[in-house]
């Protein structure tokens, strides 16, 4: 699947079902926002560059779960509409790894594009929040408000972009499996 149809596909079937996609995405958000929260709050008032960024690592690796359990939950979209939360770990780790196998140029833009996204949600109210200092070094210590806006605004971006990288997944590994079902290699 070529990047740009993907892209397209991916917009279409959000609108399409933006209703029930967009409260799921709102749930997984929500629940991964505790151990966001939490991992900050454990270096709170922690000037040290390495546990920031171990906080970091473990930021993607929840934010990782995440996009791979709402990816298995969404894969029966296209098809029926259907959600299917039961087993979605699963099925959405298998379904990345077939998206990246068949086009990685697809979901090299759904990653960017998204990305790209969430920088423009939260950025802005991160850096008038915290400044540019508490975006990009150790968070310090800021006050709650400022957390509180920093927090609110990763998880607007989570909650808007989570979807998009899910679907051009769900998209582009379900190109290849019916490329490979016609005799295609």
């Amino acid at each position: 699947m070529r990047a740009g149809d993907a892209v397209r596909g991916a917009l279409a079937l959000l609108r399409r079902h933006a209703g029930r996609v967009y409260a799921l995405s709102l749930a997984v958000t929500l629940v991964n926002t505790v151990p966001d929260v939490l991992r900050q709050l454990l270096v709170h008032d922690d000037p040290s560059v390495a546990h920031a960024l171990l906080v970091d690592v473990v930021g993607f690796g929840t934010g990782l779960l995440a996009q791979l359990w709402l990816t298995g939950a969404l894969t029966g979209l296209p098809d029926d509409g259907r959600l299917r939360p039961r087993g979605a770990l699963g099925r959405g780790t298998a379904t990345a790894l077939r998206a990246v196998r068949a086009s990685p140029a697809a979901v090299l833009a759904g990653v960017v594009l998204g990305g790209a996204v969430s920088a423009c949600l939260t950025l802005p109210a991160s850096i008038a929040a915290l400044g540019l200092d508490g975006v990009l070094g150790p968070l310090g210590a800021p006050s709650a408000a400022a957390f509180t806006v920093a927090t609110v605004s990763d998880v607007v971006a989570s909650w808007v972009t989570l979807p998009f990288l899910a679907v051009v997944l769900v998209l582009t590994a379900g190109s290849a499996r019916r490329f490979a079902g016609k005799g295609g290699s």
